[in-house]
């Protein structure tokens, strides 16, 4: 038996605020056929926002909106109160310090001070940006400041707390960008552009999970228009699904399944593909999202389980066998009894009773 993932991340918005989407795509990668397994590909997160203030008509814009003094900026944590941002501010600041001259066409110099009792900006870390402009759940928001009537001190922007290091700094450098007359048309387009690769701070993969999947109600589509008896492995299949909605030892509780003939998170497919041949007996794919972007599924989204050449009486415990594998027991030891260490006589009897 062999295993497969693909992982796909979300999507969000980057400008004067950020705001999630669904993600929409899926990446391979390949894992050896063999052992029982899974499998997972990375994709990332993508970011967009928009501007709440238009650049007025008479701004000029090789002029510095804050004049020719320093810009004292503090920070205001209203999320993750253990976490200190100051130092990717201070990153995200030096990047339009060095960069000035060649994006912004002025200037700009910068004081980051965390607790400053009069700042000019304040950079506001938070579990959920204010509505900024016409997006909402956006992951950061700033106005866009061209000239120096537009400011009323302090200025506050807003970056969504829970993304990693990395993301912050850029999502905090875009804000920045807003606040300096950026905007998403304008240089340099990998911090200023609508969208942007975001990701989020660590999270347990699916395999560290006592159950990766948002909910315990599941869509199920059997195609078998390529097995050798319909009828029988639609039968072995309902045997596997019943088992789960009962409750096994290990698994857990109030598992459901709705059978369908549309994109289902459950399919069970038979034939051989190039990664699932006869000699694996069975294979999983798994699909799922990777926020974190580390390369690893954080949540399942939909599973396909592949059989090829089976007894039609071996059908129901290979694709329970793989449900387990699915609902969290990656380990056989772990598997509710019947996927433990069974013969080939106990895979074709009714394992299910």
């Amino acid at each position: 038996m062999a295993t497969r993932t693909l992982v796909l991340a979300a999507l969000l918005v980057l400008a004067g605020c950020t705001t999630p989407l669904d993600p929409t795509a899926t990446t391979p990668t390949e894992v050896p056929a063999g052992a029982p397994g899974t499998a997972t590909s990375d994709s990332p997160t993508r970011s967009a926002t928009a501007t709440p203030t238009e650049r007025p008509a008479t701004a000029t814009p090789s002029a510095n909106p804050w004049g020719s003094d320093p810009v004292v900026v503090a920070i205001r944590n209203e999320g993750s109160r253990d976490r200190d941002f100051a130092a990717l501010v201070r990153e995200a600041t030096a990047f339009w310090e060095e960069n000035d001259g060649q994006h912004l066409g002025f200037e700009v110099r910068y004081e980051v001070r965390p607790d400053a009792t009069n700042p000019d900006l304040v950079l506001a870390f938070a579990d959920r940006v204010p509505d900024c402009g016409d997006v909402t759940d956006a992951v950061g928001c700033a106005p866009l400041l061209t000239d120096s009537r537009q400011i009323d001190r302090p200025v506050t922007a807003w970056v969504k707390t829970g993304l990693s290091d990395q993301s912050t700094v850029l999502v905090a450098k875009h804000e920045l960008g807003h606040t300096l007359g950026q905007t998403h048309d304008d240089p340099p387009s990998a911090v200023m552009r609508a969208e942007s690769v975001l990701y989020t701070e660590p999270q347990p993969n699916a395999t560290e999970r006592a159950f990766p999947w948002d909910d315990a109600d599941f869509t199920v589509r059997v195609d078998d228009e390529s097995a050798s008896d319909p009828a029988g492995v639609r039968s072995q299949v309902d045997h596997a699904l019943t088992y789960y909605e009962d409750d096994p030892p290990g698994m857990p509780s109030n598992l459901s399944f709705t059978r369908t003939d549309a994109d289902a998170e459950i399919r069970v497919r038979f034939g051989p593909t190039d990664d699932c041949r006869a000699s694996s007996g069975s294979c999983i794919a798994t699909y799922g999202t990777d926020p974190d972007g580390d390369g690893a599924i954080e949540t399942y989204t939909r599973v396909e389980i592949t059989l090829v050449e089976l007894d039609t009486e071996a059908v129901g415990w290979h694709v329970g066998y793989w449900l387990a594998h699915a609902f969290g027991a990656e380990p056989d030891g772990e598997k509710p009894p019947p996927f433990r260490d069974a013969s080939a006589r106990e895979r074709r009897s009714a394992w299910w009773e």
